[in-house]
């Protein structure tokens, strides 16, 4: 059995797979993640959710600002010997120096199915893709960004009203089962690591805050599928009159006319092909809000036109 197994995590994503590795037995001696951040309002520090759940747990958190040029996190690790160190969305590069510390490598948790969707948001793109499936693939990291080989790859599908948390949620209770057996594989020695075919690789860049503008001439399909990849954060928005609105849920509709027009009662717009009804929504600086209440008090009406 493992003796010093190291995590190295930040987001939500990343919880319930520690928390599987915990509840386990399996013996967690350090967890790294990123420091806290400051919040958009204020000076608040803001704890990683990991951070949070580690110090729940009693478990010895490290908050490096990198571990490139590291030299005391370096000192650290290789003074620790771990056995193993598990990356699940943790945000920052592991550099070559280290690679070579824990005794059996690092593995990572990535969600996609590598080669497609290598890097920063892979759960994200796949919605925007309109892909119909994706997954969960177990790595050995190497010095290259999700290049490393694979050993195991868990599919998924994708339903067409998804959103991309939670779509992240079902992959990351997906991959907290099954990653128990494949560090007992690693530990016996009996899995093997294929190489990836690089000549397929696509690459998930990370989400920009500008990409969640609307295009009404696209398609209704492509629309629907950027309102769902990018909820709930940084969320699909028009303008009206110069304010933001943020859609958070739609569903396609079959009302044709003018792109960017509104064309029902029922707030529907049409698209460059096919149109759709808008279920909830946010007006820039207010609350959330469904859209039968919303419609209330809008100026936005039948026969607007929304950019």
């Amino acid at each position: 059995m493992y003796k010093k197994i190291v995590f190295m995590g930040t987001s939500y994503f990343a919880v319930p797979i520690l928390k599987s590795l915990y509840q386990n037995g399996y013996p967690i001696s350090v967890v790294y993640t990123q420091p806290p951040k400051k919040s958009n309002r204020g000076q608040k520090l803001n704890k990683s959710p990991i951070n949070l759940f580690s110090e729940n747990i009693s478990l010895k958190v490290r908050t490096p600002q990198t571990l490139k040029n590291n030299n005391e996190e370096e000192l650290y690790l290789r003074d620790l010997k771990p056995d193993i160190i598990v990356v699940v969305s943790y945000g920052q590069i592991i550099p070559k120096n280290l690679l070579n510390i824990p005794k059996n490598g690092f593995l990572n948790v990535h969600a996609s199915i590598l080669p497609k969707w290598r890097g920063a948001a892979p759960i994200q793109r796949s919605i925007m893709n309109l892909d119909k499936e994706t997954g969960i693939s177990m790595m050995k990291i190497n010095e290259n960004l999700d290049e490393g080989p694979v050993c195991n790859q868990y599919t998924l599908k994708i339903s067409e009203k998804m959103n991309s948390e939670e779509l992240s949620e079902k992959l990351s209770l997906l991959a907290s089962e099954k990653i128990l057996d494949i560090l007992d594989n690693i530990y016996d020695d009996n899995i093997k690591f294929k190489d990836q075919d690089h000549s397929k690789a696509t690459y998930a860049k990370k989400i920009q805050k500008s990409e969640g503008k609307i295009n009404w001439e696209e398609n209704a399909d492509k629309i629907i599928g950027k309102i769902n990849g990018l909820y709930p954060f940084p969320g699909a928005f028009f303008t009206f009159n110069g304010e933001r609105y943020k859609i958070l849920k739609a569903e396609k509709s079959h009302t044709k006319g003018k792109a960017g027009n509104i064309i029902s009662e029922d707030f529907e717009i049409c698209c460059g092909e096919g149109s759709i009804k808008v279920l909830t929504i946010q007006r820039e600086g207010k609350r959330v809000q469904q859209i039968k209440e919303f419609l209330l008090g809008t100026q936005i009406k039948k026969g607007s036109n929304i950019s």
